[in-house]
């Protein structure tokens, strides 16, 4: 999987407009710290930043580059709530509870800000976020959801009724809308970069190509690379679908899904500011959604392909280019620069899983390995917050960390050789749905 993505980011337009990265030197030989951080993306090094502000020394391990996987190569987008649907937490956690982890949300979008600017990181931040119907039935399910965002969490999104919507974008796909302009857009490999120099400046050590081999649980446990090994008195597993085994346990409760990315050439400046008047990000409300934004620098931006058998779309950037099309007409001439994509973590129910190992797994009556994974596509700003949440919980106060640590999560049916199946067919279903509007 590791080379699958490799091969797809090469032509990745963040990767080509991103400064220069910083480089850290593999582990080599023996070390110790309070705290192991497997995994160089947003979750981890927020963690490994907010951990080292606590007075904690802090070793990260990133078995490729910083921002390898999708913390660097993602949509972009910053997005209120979470991935799935706040009934999902209201059904588990009851409405009390489910306020919380809304504000909590909220509060993953200030945090992405207050980061960029006390870290002064250069990463194209724009405000805005447009969520878009594409049918009447859609438009209807929208408004209502925007209706119970207000009653049940005090959460105002300005609508956009069928008569307005040509003036927030300019594409006859879309039946109405809400804007929310507390969301917003960004450069996720300049931002993730922007993390590592921060988290590097705060004391926290970090290695490049330091995959873990083995881990060890223990009082202290042990993570062995192939050039070193490292002893912890605690750990966080922060690689989603990259931990390459080292939890098993965890694995059958996420899915690998590939998703994939577009970027135009520069556009004339007239046509780019006239596609997205607002230069909001976007998304639609389909299951199998599209979404979109326009670059600093004058590009459509597009992302639409997903594949749930990880198996990578024939003809990626043209497929890419059609849907681009469909959505924008007049950007028919317009030649596709850069295409590329990765793989994603998604849950059953959507829903992020964060917890600790049972202390079977880990040592003996102790609870000292935690884990953040199953953003499912919506962890631009959450996996930040994630990090806080987890650093608060391995310094001792677990309370906002416990949240959403209880909420159930479900194994994907059948085993690795039946559950992918089972995924691609229930996905089909779903896209069924979207077409009938």
């Amino acid at each position: 999987m590791l080379d699958t993505d490799r091969e797809l980011t090469r032509n990745s337009y963040y990767a080509a407009t991103a400064p220069p990265a910083a480089a850290f030197a593999p582990l080599q030989g023996s070390a110790s710290c309070d705290v192991a951080v497997v995994g160089g993306g947003l979750a981890g090094l927020s963690a490994a930043i907010d951990l080292a502000a606590r007075g904690r020394s802090v070793v990260l391990l990133e078995a490729r580059e910083i921002g390898f996987g999708a913390s660097g190569r993602n949509g972009g987008q910053a997005i209120h709530g979470l991935a799935c649907d706040q009934s999902v937490i209201e059904q588990q956690l009851g409405l009390d509870e489910a306020r919380r982890v809304w504000a909590m949300s909220i509060e993953a979008l200030d945090l992405l800000r207050e980061r960029i600017a006390v870290h002064q990181i250069d990463c194209d931040w724009r405000d805005g976020y447009l969520g878009l119907a594409v049918g009447v039935r859609k438009g209807l399910e929208l408004a209502r959801w925007a209706d119970h965002a207000e009653s049940a969490y005090g959460y105002s999104t300005a609508r956009i009724g069928p008569g307005e919507i040509g003036r927030w974008i300019s594409s006859p796909r879309y039946h109405s809308g809400v804007h929310d302009p507390r969301s917003g857009h960004l450069h996720p490999l300049k931002y993730t970069r922007g993390l590592a120099v921060a988290a590097a400046a705060a004391g926290v050590r970090i290695h490049e190509s330091s995959e873990v081999q083995s881990l060890q649980p223990g009082p202290r446990t042990v993570l062995r690379t192939a050039g070193g090994e490292l002893s912890a008195t605690q750990v966080l597993l922060a690689g989603n679908v990259y931990l390459q085994g080292l939890a098993p346990q965890l694995a059958a409760r996420i899915m690998p899904v590939g998703t994939y990315i577009a970027c135009t050439e520069r556009l004339p400046d007239a046509l780019a500011d006239s596609l997205i008047p607002s230069r909001a990000a976007v998304c639609d409300t389909n299951f199998v959604l599209d979404y979109f934004r326009t670059t600093d620098d004058q590009r459509m931006l597009y992302g639409g392909r997903v594949s749930y058998s990880t198996v990578t779309p024939n003809h990626l950037a043209e497929s890419l280019r059609e849907r681009m099309v469909q959505t924008f007409p007049q950007l028919d001439s317009a030649r596709i620069e850069y295409a590329w994509g990765g793989f994603v973590d998604i849950t059953m129910n959507r829903a992020p899983d964060f917890g600790r190992l049972p202390p079977a797994a880990s040592a003996a009556g102790v609870e000292n390995i935690y884990y953040l994974q199953g953003f499912s596509g919506h962890g631009l700003a959450l996996s930040g917050l994630a990090g806080r949440l987890v650093a608060e919980a391995m310094c001792g106060d677990a309370g906002r960390f416990d949240v959403f640590a209880r909420l159930k999560h479900r194994p994907f049916p059948g085993g690795k050789a039946v559950r992918m199946p089972a995924l691609v067919l229930g996905m089909a279903w779903y896209r069924l749905r979207d077409m009938l509007g």
